[in-house]
């Protein structure tokens, strides 16, 4: 048996070899850029806001719409950590066109759940928002649109509802309290030493996700919600006209932000020492040794940095 597999993985190779020899022939110039799928749209609006626009047409009737936002918790205030994440919360707790829990009641009204089909989630560098929408039903389908420009420029960040959901954030870093977590909380400042990202998880600090600073939860989403750091992507079975219809009507006309603050980018700095950690905790139950090599960032630009890139992939 495994000599017959041998010899198909042999044959499947040798088969190979002939198809790319034969390619080999063919003139390649690798500093070409990497092409853009023809069949993406990609836009921007005067206020900055960019879009991309694809036809996908299995599963029959659904599409995929997400906002992005390109800040995160690395660009919290000091009086902020955990804010970018609370307030990625606070869009499910009342908007200008939904109030209160009208937003989460109509979701769930046209067969969405939380998970699947509604969902979000607050990094370093972004804040992402995720629907599955259905195509079949123009009504829903338009008012996902109108879901979006919500929690773009629409929160309503009400007093009594950041108070309640800090509670709910605080549970969150309760429960990720676990060994791993105690654990990560010493590794990050030496695996990045001298680094923003350090200080900046997005879970926060549970002294300011106590405290009642309601102003500066706000003061994120005014800072950093904006048209010029968005971008929202539709992919799905639907006719890329309309869809680029429904942005123009719910994107097109965002303000941009007078006198905007500078989005800065952080770096993780080199070091000539080898850094290392010895963490313990009563709690884990294994051992476990890591290596990490720091490594420039690469971007796949040309088609000689997609081919190097998938070099490197075989290889490690």
């Amino acid at each position: 048996m495994f000599r017959d597999k041998l010899q198909l993985v042999v044959i499947g190779l040798f088969s190979l070899g002939f198809i790319f020899s034969g390619r080999a022939a063919e003139p390649l110039d690798l500093e070409q850029k990497l092409p853009i799928d023809p069949n993406v749209t990609i836009g921007q609006f005067d206020n900055g806001l960019r879009y991309l626009i694809r036809v996908n047409k299995k599963p029959e009737h659904r599409a995929e719409v997400r906002l992005t936002i390109d800040a995160g918790s690395i660009l919290e205030d000091e009086d902020q950590l955990g804010y970018a994440h609370l307030g990625e919360h606070m869009a499910f707790n009342g908007t200008e066109n939904f109030p209160k829990q009208e937003l989460v009641n109509y979701l769930e009204s046209i067969g969405m759940k939380f998970g699947p089909e509604i969902n979000a989630y607050t990094s370093f560098d972004e804040v992402v928002y995720m629907l599955q929408l259905p195509t079949d039903s123009l009504e829903q389908f338009e008012k996902g649109f109108q879901v979006l420009e919500d929690w773009a420029h629409q929160v309503s960040y009400d007093e009594e509802e950041i108070n309640k959901e800090r509670g709910v954030v605080i549970e969150e870093w309760r429960l990720g309290r676990g060994a791993s977590q105690r654990m990560l909380d010493k590794l990050l400042p030496i695996l990045l030493k001298n680094s923003h990202y350090a200080a900046r998880l997005p879970i926060g600090k549970i002294e300011l996700l106590e405290n009642k600073d309601n102003e500066a939860v706000r003061r994120f989403y005014k800072d950093w919600y904006r048209p010029d750091l968005m971008s929202v992507i539709a992919v799905g079975d639907f006719d890329p006209d309309y869809v680029k219809g429904l942005l123009e009507k719910h994107f097109a006309s965002i303000p941009k932000a007078e006198n905007p603050r500078q989005r800065k980018y952080f770096p993780v700095p080199d070091h000539e020492e080898t850094l290392f950690a010895i963490i313990t905790d009563p709690e884990m139950p294994r051992t476990d040794i890591r290596i990490y090599y720091k490594r420039d960032v690469e971007l796949d630009e040309t088609i000689a940095d997609y081919r190097k890139a998938i070099a490197e992939q075989l290889y490690h």
